[in-house]
C-alpha cells in the first residue's frame, strides 16, 4: 500500500475542503478518488450518521480503499452518480467534489500510456477492464474524425495535418506503441514547443478514449439533482474545455452557457456562485506540486426549488 500522499498529491485540498462547508453528519460525494487525498479529509470532518461515498472507476485506485464504517467505494465512472445514489438509498446529498485532473499515478505508470515521456502501449483508459485503447482510435477511426479530437480536445491548429499523417502511416503498419506514434507526430512540430503541443495531442486522445466531456456532462446535471437545497458543489479542472463546461453549468445551469430567465428576468439556475472570482493554488503549492498550475477550483450551492 502506497503512502497516503504518494499515489497523488491532492490539489487545493483545503480550499476545496472549506469550499464544502461539511457537516459532520451529512452525506457527501467524491466522485474522483485515486489515491483518496480528498476523500480522508472530508472523513476526518464526519462523525455519527456522516457518510461518505467515494467513485473511482480504475482498478488501481482500490489499492487506497478507506477502512472506515463511514466510508463507501463504489467502482464506477462518476457519470453514473446518479443511478448509484437511488441505489444505496440516498435522496439527497450536502455535497459533492470533482477534482477533474488525471492522477500524477498515471502519468508515472509507464504501463497506462499516459505519458510521452516513457514508451509503452498506447491505452490511455482510466478504466483498463473495458473501452477502446488510444491505439484503437488512432488505427480505426476516419481522418477527418481524428482531425476533428485534435482540434477540438488539444486546441491543436495543425490536426488535419497529424490525422493525415497518421492514418497514411497505418495503412503501412499499425501504430501500437507510444514510441510508433512520437516517431510519427514528433517531426510536425517545433523543438521550442514540442513538449506542450506534445502534451495538448496526448490529452485529445486521453479526453475521446474516455469520453471525459460526455461523462463530466452527465456527472454536472446529475450533480444537481442529487445535491440538496443548500448541498455544495466544489469542482478542480486543469484545462479550459472541462472548466468552460463546469463554469457555464454554475452560472446558467446547462453546460452550454445558455441563459435561461424567469419573468422578471432573473437567470434560472440550480446553482449559486460561492465564489465569483475562480480560486487557484498559492505560489507555494504550485512550487510544491507542479501538476496543481493549471487548476481552477470553482464552488457553488444548490439554490432552494
Amino acid at each position: 500500500m502506497e503512502n497516503e500522499y504518494s499515489y497523488h498529491t491532492p490539489v487545493l485540498l483545503q480550499q476545496s475542503i472549506d469550499g464544502l462547508a461539511i457537516d459532520a453528519s451529512g452525506i457527501y460525494v467524491d466522485v474522483t478518488f485515486g489515491g483518496g487525498g480528498h476523500s480522508r479529509e472530508i472523513l476526518r470532518h464526519l462523525q455519527g450518521k456522516g457518510h461518505l461515498y467515494s467513485f473511482d472507476q480504475d482498478p488501481d485506485a482500490e489499492q487506497n480503499i478507506i477502512s472506515n464504517p463511514n466510508f463507501t467505494f463504489v467502482r464506477s465512472n462518476f457519470r453514473y452518480l446518479q443511478n448509484f445514489m437511488r441505489y444505496y438509498g440516498v435522496e439527497g446529498v450536502d455535497g459533492i467534489l470533482a477534482d477533474l485532473g488525471v492522477s500524477s499515478h498515471h502519468f508515472d505508470d509507464a504501463t497506462r500510456g499516459f505519458s510521452f515521456r516513457f514508451d509503452g502501449k498506447l491505452d490511455m483508459r482510466m478504466n483498463k477492464r473495458e473501452g477502446r485503447t488510444a491505439a484503437d482510435i488512432v488505427n480505426t477511426y476516419p481522418e477527418e474524425k481524428l482531425a476533428d479530437i485534435f482540434y477540438l480536445y488539444g486546441e491543436l491548429k495543425n490536426s488535419r495535418k497529424i490525422a493525415s499523417v497518421l492514418t497514411k502511416a497505418r495503412a503501412q503498419q499499425k501504430i501500437e506503441t507510444i514510441g510508433d506514434f512520437l516517431n510519427l507526430v514528433k517531426p510536425l512540430f517545433g523543438r521550442e514547443r514540442e513538449k506542450k503541443e506534445l502534451a495538448k495531442v496526448f490529452q485529445a486522445l486521453r479526453i475521446e478514449v474516455n469520453q471525459e466531456m460526455e461523462a463530466l456532462k452527465e456527472m454536472l446535471q446529475a450533480a444537481a439533482e442529487v445535491l440538496k437545497p443548500g448541498g455544495r458543489l466544489a469542482v478542480i479542472t486543469y484545462h479550459s474545455l472541462e472548466d468552460r463546461m463546469v463554469k457555464n453549468m454554475l452560472k446558467t445551469g446547462n453546460v452550454e452557457g445558455k441563459l435561461k430567465q424567469d419573468f422578471f428576468g432573473r437567470i434560472e439556475s440550480p446553482f449559486k456562485l460561492v465564489n465569483n472570482k475562480v480560486i487557484v493554488p498559492s505560489d507555494e503549492e504550485q512550487e510544491s506540486n507542479p501538476r496543481s498550475r493549471s487548476a481552477k477550483l470553482r464552488i457553488a450551492e444548490k439554490v432552494e426549488e
